[in-house]
């Protein structure tokens, strides 16, 4: 009775438990399995395999293209900087000649209005010095026509005559002349 109730029990749970052993093969789930995957490969292989190939080759065409095309705007990139370098050490050196050529017509021009500063200096002294010459003897004939004039009313005096005549200025004068000398 025993071995009747383990041989019902075995039937009743054998079909839907699955293999007892995880070493145990089934053969017809093997084979199914086998012809599902070689159908599915089959149809993918046929279907979908060269539309992935053909994605992935475009891709992989894209992908090189962009390196090349990033390639060549770095280089260009390079050879920008490089000029932009060159401008730059240019336009130093012709900043920095501009800026001697304006130091030198800056002390050109300062020498020049030194020299002209001088120029008018000297100018103005030669001119006050012929004017002062000028007021001098002015200043020495109006003390001569004075004196001249003192020494005839002094005279006039001695005499009690008045003596006005341009002879009698011109021995005066002639006197002042001979004492200027001595």
């Amino acid at each position: 009775m025993t071995y009747g109730i383990l041989f019902l029990l075995q039937e009743t749970h054998a079909p839907a438990a699955g293999p007892v052993s995880p070493f145990e093969v089934n053969f017809g789930l093997f084979l199914w399995t086998w012809v599902v995957f070689l159908i599915l490969l089959w149809v993918l292989w046929k279907f979908a395999w060269p539309g992935i190939l053909k994605a992935t080759e475009e891709r992989e065409k894209k992908i090189r293209d962009q390196l090349a095309e990033a390639e060549r705007l770095n280089s260009e990139a390079k050879a920008t900087l490089a000029e932009a370098h060159q401008r730059e050490v240019d336009a130093r050196n012709s900043a920095q000649h501009l800026l001697a050529e304006a130091r030198a017509a800056v002390d050109k021009e300062r020498a020049s209005a030194v020299e002209k500063v001088r120029n008018e200096q000297e100018a103005v002294l030669a001119r006050t010095r012929l004017d002062i010459a000028a007021e001098r003897d002015k200043a020495i004939a109006d003390l001569r026509r004075e004196a001249v004039d003192l020494a005839l009313a002094a005279a006039a005096k001695v005499i009690e005559k008045r003596l006005d005549s341009e002879s009698d200025k011109q021995i005066v004068l002639d006197y002042l002349a001979k004492v200027e000398v001595e």
